[in-house]
């Protein structure tokens, strides 16, 4: 059986403390509640607006993870790549992004996407930098995503979490698992994220091909009652529950 990753992202704990411009609570510190918790890695995505990432986040997020692993989500631009270049995360994902977006709503454009994104590609791997696209669960998209040489692909499950508990969960649970097989065997990584909660994830957790979770708010939100490391442990556990072996 594959290891099976969890990865927290710290976005939202950001975004408390942007909203009355405090320093606290500090996303670093809840990542490293986190790790302490069990998680595998860190997530966090620095937008172009800055809403809840800053730089500075970044470089202190770096300095934390020296022996996990950090996961810096950002937009296909030169900005962006840039600034990773410079802080070298362990991966980049590159994801979509619109400035009116309240969170990032559906996978990254591969199979149609112009020379650039390829160049910012070739610019991360350049820097030993492991590179996963956030995708929709497409088998075009999947192809493209190969065809550009990088390691790994996270399917996009907002769908999935909206369909879960109706009609339409089998027929998402199934066009997931589809995605992750032909990405697989293609020899690509496969991790998946959005909308994920304790109540959800644990039908994907069945999916061989996906060997790591990114799950942020739903874990963010949770801790509101049962703490942070708290919401940690219930992820950990509902992952564990359905796999039959702990996360590492």
């Amino acid at each position: 059986m594959n290891r099976m990753r969890l990865h927290i992202n710290v976005d939202h704990v950001a975004t408390l403390r942007n909203a009355r411009d405090a320093g606290y609570p500090d996303p670093i510190e809840a990542a490293r509640v986190c790790l302490d918790a069990g998680a595998s890695g860190i997530t966090a995505h620095l937008r172009e607006d800055r809403r809840h990432i800053r730089d500075e986040d970044v470089h202190r997020l770096r300095e934390l993870l020296k022996d996990s692993t950090f996961n810096l989500e950002m937009a296909a631009t030169n900005e962006m790549v840039a600034i990773a270049c410079e802080v070298k995360p362990d991966v980049v994902t590159l994801v979509p992004e619109r400035r009116q977006e309240r969170t990032t709503e559906g996978g990254l454009e591969i199979a149609k996407a112009s020379r650039a994104l390829s160049d910012h590609v070739a610019a991360l791997r350049r820097q030993k930098i492991k590179v996963s696209l956030f995708i929709a669960a497409d088998a075009e998209q999947v192809d493209a995503s190969h065809a550009l040489g990088v390691e790994q692909i996270e399917l996009h499950t907002g769908e999935y979490s909206h369909a879960f508990g109706g009609l339409g969960e089998t027929q998402e649970l199934a066009r997931l698992a589809a995605a992750a097989k032909r990405g697989r065997a293609l020899g690509l990584e496969i991790a998946a994220g959005h909308g994920l909660t304790t109540e959800n994830v644990p039908a994907l957790v069945s999916i061989p091909e996906i060997v790591e979770f990114n799950i942020g708010h739903a874990v963010i939100a949770d801790a509101v009652f049962l703490g942070l490391a708290g919401a940690v442990r219930a992820m950990l556990a509902a992952i564990t529950e359905a796999r039959g072996t702990p996360v590492r």
